[in-house]
């Protein structure tokens, strides 16, 4: 029998052998339940987390598999003291559990009696608690249904929600598959979703998140609110909608910075709900002052902690959270888990590139070389400011104007974080630019004219990060971004994912700076993208201007 792919430690890290025969096989196999640490060129390290185990739990995956798959992909023998941390981490979900009760309201069931007495005695969870029914049982003030989830997952002991959901005000919501049909991926994220009552559906860029929530809207059948990045996303969700389902304009509203649209189905921007005014979130109270049926979080990744705040208040809300990827910088996908509901559904990238549904990419790092005064500029300089330098070199810049004449004939972006980077960029290559402060109708214009292939170039900074739909954009390169952030890294990805008509291949290039931290935030910044199957080809930037690539 050949030596399988995997090493089990006993740190719970996972060492993937990527030259292995298996190793796409296995790496599919653990993505489920294990997180992509590393991913140098040979060995990549996964690690097993009590979330990740128990957002495969809630999934559907048990122990018996988790720990099946590793026995089948380990080189070696697993170490016990792993099957044994995995079978009682994943016993842990679920001793517990959260139920509706004719009398009381809201309490909080347990199969195991000792872990209910160790939990109603922290000082965290006491004040949450009504009283005692009998020894398994024990009554919830019901306001406190999502603090009480946060805190239980926080002790390690997560509890099972099958408290159930109001149905909010009916709306009769329906799709219109007329010239399209529903993909069954869509239809079972939308059913998983449902069943489940609330929580996460993980897809790629490009496979149609927004089909998912049209098909979780017809499931619901009520007043439905959107949350979105940004106003450019709510017009797309609005135009999506009016042609993927019965919902007709005077039925959808626009709650955003220019307008205070309060409609059967309302779009909302993070931006405006998160706005203070003397102190106060003058906007938070549409989430409750309203009868929803169904709260849907596009780009959930990247919800405000205002709004984590407030959605713990309406956990009796069906909750729906969209994104490419459960990453989160802060480290607060525990409040994703707890607050919006576990994940419900994960398709890889790559299984869904293999159906068709989003292009194949090939992802190249080109490194270029300091000058001796960038060098010299780089090294005495203020650790703070050190990023801003090596991302922002005059190298970049030449290599940057060298792969753009190279696909003079391809619908390109340039992306970048830095803005006076950006701006020399649109100078030199002749341009338009979209930032922060673009107007929206500018941007809608620029992206427009884009899609229909008038303009073949555009620079964007972080604002065409999240949510845009440039379904031509066939090549894209990254010269700065968020320092290491995974979730930018697959976000940019995916703005060129978009299946093409001639089924050509994208291409993502991410310029970096040799011997910097460029190169060791990138490194981390390709750890997701990693984890899907996608491999950075490194080439030198000489490669570019002697034509290699």
């Amino acid at each position: 029998m050949t030596e399988g792919p995997l090493i089990v430690q006993s740190d719970k890290t996972l060492l993937l052998d990527i030259d292995h025969p298996l190793s796409t096989e296995c790496r599919r196999a653990i993505a489920p339940f294990a997180e992509l640490e590393r991913s140098p060129e040979h060995i990549h390290t996964y690690r097993l987390t009590s979330l990740g185990l128990w957002n495969a739990r809630a999934a559907g995956h048990d122990a018996e598999q988790v720990i099946d798959t590793l026995l089948q992909y380990s080189r070696y023998a697993v170490p016990h003291s792993i099957l044994i941390d995995v079978a009682e981490t994943m016993s842990r979900y679920g001793r517990l559990r959260l139920e509706a009760n004719p009398i009381h309201g809201l309490v909080l069931i347990t199969t195991d009696t000792a872990v209910l007495e160790e939990v109603i005695r922290s000082k965290k969870i006491a004040p949450l608690l009504g009283p005692r029914i009998d020894p398994e049982t024990i009554a919830v003030h019901p306001s406190q249904r999502g603090h009480i989830k946060q805190s239980l997952l926080r002790l390690g002991w997560p509890a099972e929600d099958f408290a159930g959901y109001v149905d909010g005000q009916h709306h009769e919501i329906d799709l219109v598959q007329d010239g399209w049909k529903i993909r069954q991926y869509q239809e079972l994220a939308a059913e998983g979703f449902w069943h489940g009552g609330s929580g996460v559906v993980v897809l790629p860029c490009g496979a149609g998140k927004t089909i998912v929530g049209a098909a979780a809207m017809a499931h619901a059948k009520a007043t439905t609110l959107i949350l979105v990045t940004n106003t450019i996303a709510a017009r797309q969700w609005r135009e999506e909608l009016l042609q993927r389902t019965t919902l007709n304009e005077d039925e959808i509203g626009e709650y955003s910075g220019s307008k205070k649209e309060i409609r059967p189905v309302t779009i909302a921007t993070y931006q405006v709900m998160t706005k203070k005014k003397n102190g106060v979130y003058s906007h938070l109270d549409l989430f409750d002052t309203h009868d929803w049926g169904l709260i849907i979080y596009d780009e959930v990744h990247l919800l405000p902690a205002p709004i984590f705040r407030f959605t713990a208040d309406i956990q009796s809300r069906r909750r729906l959270g969209l994104t490419a990827t459960l990453v989160r910088e802060d480290g607060l996908e525990g409040e994703v888990f707890s607050l919006i509901g576990p994940k419900r559904f994960d398709v890889p990238w790559k299984e869904i590139e293999a159906q068709g549904y989003i292009a194949p990419a090939e992802c190249i790092e080109v490194r270029v070389t300091l000058t001796e005064a960038e060098r010299l500029a780089y090294a005495t300089a203020e650790p703070e400011n050190r990023y801003r330098l090596c991302a922002t070199t005059r190298t970049k810049r030449n290599v940057v104007e060298e792969l753009a004449k190279r696909h003079a004939d391809d619908q390109l972006l340039v992306i970048g974080q830095y803005i006076d980077q950006l701006d020399e960029l649109s100078e030199v290559l002749g341009v338009p630019l979209i930032k922060g402060d673009t107007p929206i109708k500018e941007r809608e214009r620029l992206f427009g004219l884009f899609r229909t292939g008038e303009i073949k170039c555009l620079v964007v900074s972080k604002v065409a990060n999240f949510s845009i739909d440039l379904p031509d954009a066939t090549v894209a390169i990254q010269v700065s971004g968020a320092f290491g952030s995974r979730q930018e890294e697959a976000q940019r990805l995916g703005r060129i994912l978009r299946p093409k008509a001639d089924g050509r291949t994208a291409r993502f290039y991410s310029v970096v700076s040799r011997d910097t931290i460029d190169q060791d935030f990138a490194q981390n910044r390709q750890r997701f993208l990693a984890e899907q199957g996608y491999s950075y080809k490194i080439i030198d930037a000489d490669d570019v201007f002697q034509g290699k690539i």
